[in-house]
């Protein structure tokens, strides 16, 4: 109990002292004043903005440079209260070929980074799925939801509510599609919580990832089914929190959001040695042990780091890395067979990707785009079919590399080549 106390009084201290350095903390003083003033982003203003941060005039300049106010018009509409951009190594992977229903072809992989060893796990997953003549790649499914709620004096209302729905998706359907000339609504599913009734429109969004168009669309029907809904909600939301947006969750995963993306390779016994310095049994047996653990720790789905390479390609790609929170869901599946090939399989159910719009208009996400051959409309499915193929290819060489010993090695030995460049970098 003694200890409790103290330990008690000493976070008391460590709070008091926050409050006291927080308020005599210069950046309160001579930053948020201006911050808290109406967004400009002219470049005078995201010069006032930058000048009034305690930073060195060096750290000022690498986060606003020549380049970037050269090319500051291309940012200002993506960003608010500007103050300059960062840069992140960029690696290259690949390329990595697929056999796919849009993809069809050698892609290279540009991801940002600052991981030691991802690049080089990418890479090496690559050139085994080229060494058997390319991966088979497939959007199975798509559709980008978003859940308004609406909540009711009781059952009843909802119930009736609910059936009003029903009979009127077609009209939600035309409502739905007269703000956007790309998204389609597709599918309206119900959902009635005691009196709340939630209302999942699914929509195809063609080469954009999506959530702003559906956001908008969504936005349109609620406001039709407040003017002509025979019962009147008591309050509503546009999202209810049940799309799965930004999140992992049961209801994407058992469907979709985004695009569904399976990847499948068969490899033989002198690919998995020549490549990846493994064999088929041993891949499964980790497979198999590692499944189990997933089911134990209670992932969403079972598998090595999705998250690793997707959250590399989309930064490079000018996606938005929040959706790799969903993106990175999905499950890995290795199968031994007799003569000592190794089937190999990836099944995503939430790629948001797209190739027109957002990020995918600043200057250096559009240069990794045209790099791998998929800038503008037509290219989000063959998009969606290379970030299979790149999980794949990642999930061949993490996990080769844990059955064979040499993943700690090889960030030891990755770790040390940067180390090496800080030394040369410094002069000693």
């Amino acid at each position: 109990m003694a200890e409790s106390i103290r330990q008690l009084r000493s976070l008391v201290d460590t709070f008091k002292k926050g409050i006291e350095d927080y308020e005599s903390h210069p950046v309160e003083k001579a930053t948020v004043p201006a911050i808290r003033k109406a967004f400009r982003d002219d470049l005078e203003s995201i010069q006032a903005r930058l000048d009034g941060l305690p930073i060195a005039e060096e750290s000022k300049e690498f986060l606003l440079d020549g380049q970037t106010k050269a090319l500051i018009n291309s940012y200002i509409g993506n960003v608010e209260n500007m103050i300059g951009t960062v840069k992140l190594p960029l690696g290259l992977a690949g390329p990595i070929l697929t056999r796919g229903l849009y993809s069809n072809g050698h892609y290279l992989l540009p991801l940002a980074t600052h991981e030691a060893a991802l690049v080089a796990s990418y890479h090496r997953g690559a050139l085994a799925i080229e060494e058997e003549g390319g991966c088979t790649t497939a959007v199975l499914n798509e559709g980008v939801s978003r859940c308004p709620g609406f909540s009711f004096h009781n059952l009843s209302e909802a119930g009736q509510f609910s059936l009003w729905a029903i009979q009127n998706q077609d009209r939600f359907k035309e409502v739905a599609e007269q703000s956007t000339s790309h998204g389609k609504l597709v599918d309206v599913k119900i959902t009635v919580e005691a009196s709340n009734v939630y209302l999942s429109f699914v929509y195809t969004t063609g080469d954009a990832s999506g959530q702003n168009m559906v956001t908008l669309a969504t936005e349109a029907v609620c406001e039709y089914i407040i003017e002509n809904s025979p019962v009147a909600p008591r309050h509503w939301f546009v999202e209810a929190n049940m799309s799965g947006d930004k999140k992992a969750s049961l209801i994407s995963f058992v469907g979709v959001r985004g695009k569904k993306v399976a990847a499948e390779i068969t490899l033989t016994a002198a690919t998995l040695k020549k490549c990846l310095k493994t064999t088929a049994k041993a891949m499964e047996n980790y497979w198999r042990m590692s499944s189990m653990g997933g089911v134990l720790s209670g992932t969403i789905g079972v598998q090595g780091h999705y998250a690793n390479g997707l959250a590399a390609l989309y930064i490079a790609c000018g996606q938005d890395p929040a959706c790799v929170s969903e993106s990175a869901v999905g499950i890995t599946r290795f199968e031994a067979f007799e003569d000592g090939s190794l089937y190999a399989a990836v099944t995503l159910p939430n790629i948001i990707v797209g190739t027109v719009g957002g990020g995918t208009r600043l200057p250096g996400h559009r240069a990794c785009l045209e790099m791998m051959g998929l800038v503008g409309e037509g290219k989000a499915n063959a998009f969606a079919e290379v970030c299979g193929a790149m999980c794949l290819a990642g999930e061949l060489s993490i996990i080769s590399a844990l059955t064979e010993g040499d993943f700690t090695r090889a960030h030891k030995v990755l770790a040390r080549r940067r180390a090496r460049s800080k030394v040369n970098e410094d002069g000693v």
